[in-house]
């Protein structure tokens, strides 16, 4: 088994983008022209945003499964109320007032100090466009591929509740991990991993 890790544009050392005017289709599109390159059909994997842009080029063909890590969820119709305003915000909208490792216990209860600093490292602008795009509503009817939704315990971001509208057949899997402990935390992937792999072998 092979894996490949995909920046999306403006993230990593994906392509350079506008993020100000990038939207929830354009990383979807990211995701379909990986598929496209591979030629064989992969098991998908995103987290938070990454996961919804999954999802979203998952229901659209060509992937053998899709697996969400506390994904952002798509919805059963889509607000026209909500303006999509172009523009970049930076961490602090999701609580992130410092880089200071030592100070992020709100947000990463269950990582150490190094896991941290790889959180931290991580962060930088973000598609205030995207993140309209996702509350006015990414519709998903159906996924042509099995989905398995992991939440975390510990997420107060995207607890297993915001799922309970989700429009979507899924199989469950919960971890004992904050949000970016699904992605970081050692302890939690020794357990999360394995578990992950024996569900795509069953599918």
């Amino acid at each position: 088994m092979t894996a490949d890790a995909l920046d999306l544009r403006g993230h990593g050392d994906g392509p350079r983008a506008d993020l100000a005017h990038t939207a929830m289709a354009d990383y979807a599109d990211d995701v379909r022209r990986a598929i496209d390159r591979l030629g064989t059909p992969p098991v998908l994997v995103g987290w938070s945003m990454g996961g919804l842009a999954a999802l979203m080029a998952a229901a659209r063909g060509g992937a053998h499964a899709c697996v969400g890590l506390a994904p952002s969820t798509p919805a059963t119709k889509r607000d026209p109320r909500v303006p999509l305003r172009p523009g970049v915000f930076g961490p602090e909208a999701y609580g992130i007032v410092d880089r200071d490792p030592d100070r992020q216990d709100a947000m990463m209860p269950d990582l150490d100090r190094d896991e941290r600093l790889i959180a931290l490292a991580s962060l930088g602008p973000e598609s205030l466009l995207a993140r309209d795009d996702r509350q006015a509503g990414i519709v998903l009817a159906r996924l042509p591929c099995p989905l398995l939704i992991v939440v975390g315990t510990q997420d107060r971001q995207w607890p297993r509740s915001r799922y309970a509208d989700l429009p979507l057949t899924s199989d469950w899997l919960e971890a004992d991990a904050s949000h970016w402990g699904l992605v970081l935390s050692r302890r939690c992937l020794r357990e999360l991993v394995p578990a992950v792999l024996a569900w795509v072998a069953r599918h």
